[in-house]
């Protein structure tokens, strides 16, 4: 899954994070795979976006389809 903002760090999406902005996740090609994003619960993200190679990985936690908390 990605962020909605294409964070080239993972400092930099803690950073967002941690001041409020309001961050929300998506799974590319969703239709193809069947995989869905939960409103609540906890994801698993990486960046930067495709096609660029991925350096960060994180875990998140989402609330009302918000990422509140990275780990």
């Amino acid at each position: 899954m990605y962020t909605h903002i294409n964070f080239k760090t993972k400092k930099a999406f803690k950073e967002a994070v941690a001041k409020g902005e309001q961050v929300r996740v998506y799974q590319p090609n969703c239709d193809f795979t069947g995989a869905k994003v939960p409103r609540d619960g906890v994801v698993y993200l990486e960046g930067p976006h495709y096609p660029e190679p991925h350096r960060w990985y994180a875990k998140a936690e989402l609330r009302d389809g918000m990422v509140v908390k990275v780990r």
